[in-house]
């Protein structure tokens, strides 16, 4: 039977991503595990995350399991949601700079924490609804309205080296990344088990996919 894996690393909200992979993924297994094989097996995985980078990438190197997510972003769907998202680039100025996964060159940055905290609007971490611009057409948007809103926590956002990674964009202080997709690999800095219809879809369309078309 089919299965679909949500990578434990001891990060994130592994249940909140279980249970909405679990209601719509008919005949798909979810399976919340740090086995190799299991992931290794998986026809989908997902790496989740909430936290700080250095302790995520920390945790993958002492699970072996930053190598079994290298090889998957080779063969197979791989979706990476908010921190697992970060994860996937080269380096995060986080934790005063922490090297990542380097699977998606790019760096992660910091929003500007300088702000007058009277700029109601630009408090760090961005946190609630915000609208997400699709940049092109992909699966993984289908039958997601264009500018459709989803749920952010995050202090940090992705710089990809390769702008044409980007798939979606958010503002917030600027304009910033928040979809990533390269081949068969699919990100997002919003949280899509948070996100209610949308992120719902976003999620079956993702099982849906054969991280090629």
């Amino acid at each position: 039977m089919r299965h679909v894996a949500v990578i434990d690393y001891g990060m994130g909200n592994l249940r909140s991503v279980s249970k909405a992979l679990e209601a719509i993924a008919g005949g798909i297994t979810v399976k919340v595990t740090a086995d190799p094989k299991l992931i290794q097996s998986a026809s989908h995985i997902v790496l989740p995350g909430v936290g700080a980078i250095r302790d995520c990438v920390n945790e993958l190197a002492r699970l072996d399991l930053d190598m079994v997510i290298q090889e998957a972003a080779e063969t197979k769907p791989l979706l990476g949601i908010c921190l697992g998202m970060q994860a996937l680039l080269s380096h995060s100025e986080e934790n005063n700079g922490t090297n990542a996964l380097n699977i998606i060159p790019g760096r992660v940055r910091q929003f500007d924490t300088t702000l007058p905290r009277t700029k109601k609007d630009f408090k760090v971490p961005h946190m609630g609804w915000n609208n997400v611009h699709q940049l092109f057409s992909h699966p993984l948007w289908k039958d997601i309205e264009q500018n459709s809103r989803f749920y952010f926590v995050h202090s940090y956002f992705a710089d990809p080296k390769n702008k044409a990674v980007r798939a979606a964009m958010t503002n917030y202080q600027c304009d910033f990344t928040a979809a990533l997709c390269k081949d068969n690999i699919f990100a997002t800095q919003f949280h899509p088990e948070k996100s209610q219809q949308d992120g719902l879809q976003l999620l079956q369309n993702f099982l849906n996919w054969d991280g090629q078309s």
